[in-house]
């Protein structure tokens, strides 16, 4: 019996995995797809400087004159209304990031050679930029008012910094909460706690005018030192300890958002 010698088999080759991207690419790629995303949703972005000048318009004419009949209120509260503007700008985020997770779109680029977190990263990018332009706007506005800001060109460059780092953290923070909700729908709700942070702070009125139960609330809370070195920087008065509170409050909650999202981000997609 002739046995027949089998050709021996070769093994098939293993698939090299493909390389990832280099340097910030995927960040480029991810922070342009958010901006059309932006773009297209107009009403979002539109609303999100509508409401904040509206609030100034109602504050300025409608309580100013019960607050402060001397007329100077805008002053005082425009850098409320700055805060309020970046809540608002930043909120959306939260929605686009849980709209993500829910249509599995997450899971594609999962399977692409990318950085997890530059999917996140595109989305904060893209807010902050959005953010920094309704902020510009609002403080526009403002000045049609009757806001007359005094700050010199050093004291704009550094309420620019401290505006761009607040809205940086709040960002991140509104992503990991984009995260964490089940639902676009949920991710708007929580969110929009976080809105009325700046009414317990001094924002729109002094902490001193509060209830005496609620001023420790209202002073301690990371709003308040913001809001001060803010209306510092603008009204070219002296800042104090305040200027470091406030950097310290961003910072922290930049750190604790960013290893909450990123956190999120792996346990959620792993998932699927």
């Amino acid at each position: 019996m002739n046995a027949t010698l089998a050709a021996p088999r070769t093994a098939p080759a293993s698939a090299s995995p493909r390389p990832r991207l280099r340097g910030l690419t995927a960040e480029s790629v991810f922070v342009g797809r958010s901006l059309r995303h932006s773009l297209r949703d107009g009403e979002s972005l539109l609303m999100a400087i509508l409401l904040p000048v509206m609030l100034m318009l109602m504050f300025t004419w409608v309580f100013g004159g019960a607050i402060d009949p001397s007329g100077a209120y805008v002053d005082y509260v425009v850098p409320g209304i700055i805060l309020t503007c970046a809540g608002f700008g930043a909120s959306s985020t939260a929605v686009y990031v849980a709209n993500d997770m829910r249509t599995g779109i997450i899971d594609r680029f999962r399977t692409m050679p990318v950085r997890a977190g530059a999917v996140l990263t595109g989305h904060v990018v893209a807010s902050v930029l959005r953010n920094l332009i309704a902020t510009a706007i609002v403080i526009g506005v403002g000045i049609l008012v009757g806001f007359r800001p005094r700050a010199t060109p050093l004291e704009w460059i550094a309420l620019t910094g401290l505006i761009a780092l607040y809205i940086l953290a709040i960002t991140y923070l509104f992503a990991a909460i984009g995260l964490a909700a089940g639902s676009p729908e949920g991710a708007n709700g929580y969110g929009f706690i976080l809105l009325f942070l700046p009414y317990l702070s001094s924002a729109f009125v002094p902490v001193a005018s509060m209830p005496d139960w609620l001023q420790p609330v209202a002073a301690h809370q990371p709003i308040t030192p913001i809001v001060e070195t803010i209306r510092g920087l603008l009204t070219d008065a002296p800042l104090g300890g305040e200027a470091w509170w406030a950097i310290g409050w961003c910072l922290a909650i930049l750190l604790v958002a960013v290893a909450w999202g990123a956190w999120l981000f792996r346990r959620k997609a792993a998932r699927r």
